[in-house]
């Protein structure tokens, strides 16, 4: 993997940059789409590439680990031939999943035994074995498995986790680097710094995770609950100390308006499944704020959902017809909110490396901030 940067905006320490990865390049910064179990819900891989114009997508270890499992993924070649995806994949550890399976695992220096919430039945998943299960998964881009503490979340624990994790992470790259891509392509790994919302902590955590000299570096631990302000102020901690060369990427954020704040604080690369999620229950992002298209004040309105896009579904389907769909449960609404969600949050963050290359983003960030966080 590369990453070059191409612009920088004088005003903030947003930048722009491309990364280069077997399957294509990814144009920073860039929201990849959470395809939690192999598939982004409710959409084709064709709108992926041609609607949403989506550059990278995710996949979850945890949950392709257990279904399709690993033998059946390997047999078709890797997540790429197995889903049809034929662009970038990053995969996370799943550490996220087996942390937040607080009542069924036990975390340990050897790693964390936890049971599947699909059949009850007992697994362990270490730092080797999850760098093994993703070169089985196939991404190009794989995290470390870590541990993502809760919040609120007392000194004591996040001090003790951040040292296992940075333990754990020796244990990954160790792994790692004996061991060959089983597909043909490079694979990356990137570490994850933690220290919940502690500022020695994500201070210490972030020069470790820089001296592993990785090709990219993420932050986990900021989309857990704590307040919009804490997730800023430990992101511009971090940001400082993580190398400038390297691409940087914000673990499950999160709203237009933080992806627009922690761009402006030198972040290149978000997940975050809100944008699907709330589509299904009929909340829409859009230009000029939050609809939400189950209130009775568009049971009557036949203009589009959102006339300026370029989205087929935005220009043709109107927003009485949407509220009826999600009114209905009908599938065709879930397809057409995530879809339209998911072609706003990529236009978002193209408009973001468009105004860092122009010069301008500063004051456009500012403009856009009021607007897109207000609920019309």
């Amino acid at each position: 993997m590369k990453f070059n940067l191409t612009a920088q905006d004088k005003l903030s320490k947003a930048r722009a940059g491309e990364i280069t990865t077997d399957h294509g390049t990814i144009q920073t910064p860039i929201f990849m789409p959470v395809g939690t179990a192999g598939t982004v819900k409710a959409v084709h891989q064709h709108e992926l590439k041609e609607d949403i114009k989506a550059q990278i997508i995710l996949g979850n270890t945890y949950h392709l680990y257990l279904r399709p499992g690993l033998n059946t993924i390997e047999q078709a070649g890797g997540l790429h031939k197995f889903n049809g995806w034929e662009g970038p994949i990053l995969t996370d550890s799943g550490g996220y999943q087996v942390y937040s399976l607080t009542e069924v695992r036990k975390i340990k220096e050897e790693g964390v035994t936890f049971r599947s919430h699909i059949d009850g039945s007992k697994h362990l998943f270490t730092p080797e074995n999850v760098m093994d299960i993703q070169r089985v998964i196939g991404a190009d881009i794989i995290m470390a498995f870590d541990e993502c503490t809760p919040y609120p979340c007392d000194y004591r624990y996040a001090k003790n986790s951040i040292e296992m994790t940075h333990r754990w992470l020796k244990r990954c790259c160790d792994r790692f680097d004996t061991t060959e891509p089983k597909y043909g392509y490079s694979q990356t790994l990137f570490p994850i710094v933690q220290g919940s919302v502690y500022k020695d902590l994500r201070v210490r955590s972030a020069e470790v995770i820089a001296s592993f000299e990785r090709e990219g570096n993420a932050i986990g631990g900021l989309s857990v609950g704590e307040p919009a302000e804490e997730m800023y102020a430990m992101t511009e901690i971090v940001c400082n100390i993580l190398p400038e060369q390297k691409p940087r990427y914000l673990m499950g954020v999160g709203t237009p308006v933080n992806i627009l704040e922690n761009i402006a604080l030198g972040i290149d690369m978000f997940d975050c499944v809100m944008p699907t999620r709330n589509a299904r229950n009929g909340m829409l992002f859009t230009k000029d704020g939050i609809i939400n298209i189950k209130n009775e004040k568009w049971k009557n309105d036949f203009s589009p959902i959102e006339a300026d896009s370029d989205l087929f579904a935005d220009k043709v389907y109107t927003k009485a017809y949407l509220r009826h769909l999600i009114h209905s449960g009908e599938i065709l609404g879930a397809q057409i909110a995530t879809l339209h969600n998911l072609h706003f949050y990529l236009w978002l963050v193209k408009q973001a490396r468009e105004k860092i290359i122009a010069g301008d983003f500063y004051d456009w960030k500012n403009t856009m901030v009021k607007r897109l966080g207000q609920k019309i």
